[in-house]
């Protein structure tokens, strides 16, 4: 076998230099590959850390709405329960009262006739009684002191006192 020739070698050495440059370019290709995935990788997991404590804060705040909410849902239910009661008492109120309103309301369609019968018998109440007289003195032009339309009973009551007006309302 014959020796290479110096061409040969300074091709070989050139070509090898030229694998080493490429090597070495790609092992720091490499590098930054893997420091670009570790940083992508560390990014990754933080975002992943702060995506899960933000998923727990809603969680918790859900949590603590779903609880004020229950709360106020209990509280209207009882102010509810409290205002039917009140309806009912005030329904069974209302049914006590309905038939005095009833009675006022006839008493107040009465009120007209009623004033006018007090009011006549304030003016025979003012009049007085007639003066008393002998019955077997009668007064000239005057009825008799027995009615015309008499029964005859009245002869046992001649004991009772004369009849005043008056008002007892």
């Amino acid at each position: 076998m014959s020796a290479p020739q110096p061409l040969q070698i300074r091709e070989a050495n050139a070509h090898l230099a030229a694998v080493h440059r490429r090597a070495a370019e790609l092992e720091a290709r490499l590098d930054a590959a893997e420091r670009t995935v570790r940083a992508q990788a560390e990014r990754l997991a933080r975002h992943d850390q702060q995506l899960r404590a933000a998923l727990d804060e809603l969680g918790r705040a859900k949590d603590c709405e779903l609880a004020a909410l229950q709360e106020q849902l209990l509280t209207s239910e009882a102010t509810v329960r409290s205002l039917q009661a009140a309806v009912r008492q005030r329904d069974e109120l209302i049914g006590q009262l309905q038939p005095r309103a009833e009675l006022l309301q006839d008493i107040c369609r009465r009120r007209p006739p009623l004033a006018g019968l007090l009011a006549a018998l304030a003016e025979a109440e003012r009049l007085g009684p007639l003066p008393t007289r002998d019955p077997s003195h009668p007064l000239p032009g005057g009825p008799s002191p027995r009615l015309a339309n008499s029964t005859g009973e009245e002869e046992d009551r001649d004991h009772l006192q004369p009849a005043v007006f008056g008002t007892t309302v």
